[in-house]
């Protein structure tokens, strides 16, 4: 591992800020969620962050070029990396809360690896990647077995749509990697834009939002949290930490999101996890460690210093 790629008391810094914002996404859907049709709620998210950015770029990094030569691409992009798996999360949010959608939505990684050894030559599914995935799916099981069964307090249905978005993102995750040329906070300001017109449709058929009443203040705050801090800083927070460490440290930050957003719930929105919850989501943990590789690698050395 080189310099340029270790993880130093700024990174980790960084690194925990973000799973801190993205788990706090969770949180602001939930009090946002009560007030706002998830439509609506989307188009705000998407449509304030992708302005948010576009003033941040002011013009650079060639933005302008790239989004007219590339449009149906970041349409796509933004479709199944923003629109669809956000709407999905948000209807799930109506049912649950901030740290169980959090967990089922900490899958992604999983559906990346099964997707990518689908679809691609260069991410095949190796021993160590079919342990991680099927130990994080048996967390996920765990996960769904009281709805299952009747026992659980969310209702299956509504269980199923993070997991879906986490199927979404992994078919993004994939799809972006097209994108290698372009800067990516210009990828993440087109998709953005993209996302945001294909939300404007729904929202204004389904919801009619002009027909809402204003939502109380919390609500108003947890969308501009939504969008201005989990969206639109979140992304430059997270090329900050790709540029300084690496996309593989980078990817970290997914197991810090649904402890962060269990904390933020159980602070402040009185959420408690029961213990299917709680196993679960320790065997989706461990199952993204055993994907990430290094703790293993780790442990063979006998906890040496790489």
């Amino acid at each position: 591992m080189t310099n340029d790629n270790r993880m130093n008391a700024l990174t980790w810094g960084l690194l925990l800020l973000l799973g801190l914002i993205w788990g706090g996404s969770f949180f602001f859907a939930r009090i946002a969620v009560h007030h706002v049709p998830p439509f609506t709620l989307v188009l705000l998210r998407l449509s304030l962050a992708a302005a948010a950015l576009h003033i941040y770029l002011a013009g650079r990094f060639g933005i302008y070029q790239a989004i007219r030569s590339y449009w149906p691409q970041f349409l796509l992009l933004g479709l199944i990396n923003n629109a669809v798996p956000h709407t999905l999360i948000f209807f799930g949010q109506t049912q649950m809360g901030a740290g169980l959608a959090s967990i089922l939505n900490a899958t992604t990684p999983i559906w990346t690896v099964l997707i990518g050894n689908q679809l691609t030559t260069d991410e095949r599914l190796t021993s160590a990647k079919l342990a991680g995935c099927l130990t994080g799916l048996i967390g996920t099981v765990v996960l769904l077995a009281p709805s299952l069964s009747n026992s659980g307090s969310v209702p299956f249905w509504a269980l199923l749509l993070p997991i879906l978005a986490a199927i979404s993102y992994g078919f993004a995750a994939i799809y972006a990697k097209r994108f290698k040329g372009i800067a990516p906070p210009v990828v993440a300001a087109g998709q953005l834009t993209g996302s945001s017109l294909i939300m404007l449709p729904f929202a204004l058929i389904m919801d009619q939002p002009w027909t809402l009443a204003i939502p109380p203040a919390s609500a108003i705050a947890a969308i501009l949290g939504l969008a201005l801090l989990s969206t639109a800083f979140a992304y430059i927070l997270y090329f900050r930490i790709m540029a300084l460490a690496g996309a593989t440290n980078a990817s970290l930050v997914t197991l810090l999101v649904p402890p962060s957003a269990m904390l933020l719930g159980f602070l402040f929105l009185g959420e408690r996890l029961g213990f299917s919850e709680i196993a679960g989501m320790m065997l989706i943990a461990a199952g993204l460690l055993i994907l990430d590789g290094r703790a293993y690698a780790w442990l063979r050395r006998g906890g040496a210093h790489a």
